[in-house]
């Protein structure tokens, strides 16, 4: 393996460690009067967002696009799915807002789900020879999730700082966000679904 192959695969997996980084930072903030902690946890969240998109960028520029990285790479997506999205649920809810923690909540179900959903259905359609590679859908939606993510949190780290007006501008603002990843998200989850519905349909035909 090359030095560049080496380096865009290092970069890969450091989203893992930028990510708890962020929920270390993030937490620490919650339970503390300094800013520092919200800081270092926007820069973790950034630079865990950074990473999804420089790898890619770096493996195809330098073409060491190899098997490790595409399956690495949403690895790591799920990853930050199942601590970030879960974490602002819990952020939510420890700063008293529990109708947007039940907003948020649902946002996370169903960003979970469908990644289980379109796993399995990867999994069918390579019974049968299917190309699984990402769709364009999927890659905008996991694109916006890193810059969705990192507005929910800044508005939540920096709320106590902003007028009453601004606050509640915010907050609009966080809801029109998941709203719209929301729509984005099902709309991910008919499309996977309605592309490999023929081959679950072999499957079970199969059995």
């Amino acid at each position: 393996m090359s030095a560049r192959a080496i380096f865009v695969n290092a970069l890969t997996f450091s989203r893992v460690p930028f990510i708890f980084g962020w929920l270390a930072f993030a937490i620490l903030q919650e339970f503390s009067s300094s800013a520092a902690f919200g800081v270092w946890a926007t820069v973790a969240l950034a630079l865990a967002g950074s990473t999804d998109f420089f790898d890619g960028a770096l493996a195809r520029r330098w073409h060491v696009v190899s098997s490790l990285g595409k399956m690495a790479d949403p690895l790591m997506d799920k990853v930050f799915y199942v601590v970030v999205f879960p974490a602002l649920t819990w952020l939510i809810m420890h700063q008293g807002d529990t109708t947007h923690a039940l907003v948020m909540l649902v946002f996370t179900i169903l960003y979970i789900l469908r990644d289980l959903w379109v796993t399995f259905l990867r999994s069918v359609g390579t019974m049968f020879g299917a190309n699984v590679a990402a769709m364009m859908l999927g890659k905008v939606r996991t694109a916006l999730s890193f810059p969705a993510a990192g507005f929910i949190y800044v508005y939540l780290a920096w709320q106590s700082h902003l007028s009453a007006s601004l606050r509640e501008s915010g907050l609009l603002a966080c809801y029109a966000v998941e709203a719209f990843m929301i729509v984005l998200n099902l709309a991910s989850f008919a499309t996977y679904t309605r592309s490999y519905w023929p081959y679950v349909k072999k499957a079970l035909e199969r059995n």
